[in-house]
């Protein structure tokens, strides 16, 4: 049996990339996981692939579409969630919207409005509308339930665009007061700060601009250091708090798949 064997998860924006990740590594955990997105199909990145993929882990993998910058889809989700399990145990918000095309330099004057509607809309306002509608659900686990907020460094410091940085300095403040509101309830809010992951969208980019991945996080490295915090005992004295990826991994003494620990963020842009 696995540590989180009788545990229901939510995780949104699971076709792919981190989202991908943490499904697959709550399924090693035994975690039944319910995984949203809006791509389905046999495809590599598809949530009914992820699915799969969560129950070969040891799991068990549930594929609902949802576009999650439309209010109505994310009320559908978690009412069949509530009609099948009655409960959620962990709530992962991580779905985001890369703009097309993606925001990287350039000032805020030479990027359409629409990356603001993209990366806030999505990357914050969509987490808490599925906080909101999880709410109930999480009070039916009781103490013990969470929700963990996927942010990012660019929270803290300048990464990518205005509109990114906004969105991740929103979403870690968002958390933080959560985790205020919900601590009567023993319940926890945490954030997640990953380092460089090699996404596949981050995969596709370094392919035309010649990065250098090797030293980057996996989707699965990043999921199983979330999968172990989420396992843990000791939720509520880090409740509103900011957990970074390379921590988690040394702490719980995580690998990736192929045996490695990467690198952390540099501590010199750490706060």
């Amino acid at each position: 049996m696995g540590a989180l064997s009788e545990r229901i998860a939510v995780v949104t924006g699971a076709s792919r990339g981190v989202g991908k990740g943490i499904a697959r590594a709550l399924g090693e955990l035994g975690c039944t996981v319910y995984v949203t997105g809006r791509t389905t199909g046999p495809g590599e990145r598809t949530i009914d692939t992820t699915a799969r993929l969560v129950s070969e882990a040891g799991g068990e993998g549930r594929a609902i579409r949802c576009d999650h910058g439309d209010d109505g889809q994310i009320e559908a989700l978690f009412a069949e969630v509530k009609e099948q399990a009655g409960r959620i145990d962990l709530l992962v918000n991580n779905v985001y919207k890369v703009p097309n095309p993606p925001a990287w330099g350039g000032g805020f004057w030479d990027h359409p409005i629409q990356i603001w509607d993209d990366q806030v809309g999505i990357g914050l306002r969509a987490h808490y509308v599925a906080s909101w509608h999880a709410a109930p659900l999480l009070f039916e686990s009781g103490p013990g339930a969470a929700i963990l907020n996927v942010s990012s460094p660019g929270g803290q410091s300048y990464h990518f665009s205005s509109s990114y940085g906004a969105g991740k300095a929103g979403l870690d403040r968002l958390t933080a007061d959560m985790a205020r509101e919900l601590r009567p309830k023993e319940i926890a809010a945490l954030v997640l700060y990953p380092g460089m992951v090699s996404t596949e969208f981050i995969e596709d980019a370094a392919k035309e601009q010649g990065m250098d991945l090797s030293k980057a996080q996996t989707p699965l490295f990043v999921g199983r250091t979330a999968a172990a915090l989420l396992a843990s005992e000791a939720l509520m004295p880090r409740t509103g708090t900011i957990q970074w990826v390379e921590d988690l991994a040394e702490e719980f003494d995580v690998l990736d798949e192929n045996g490695q620990r990467p690198p952390g963020y540099p501590a010199r842009l750490r706060s």
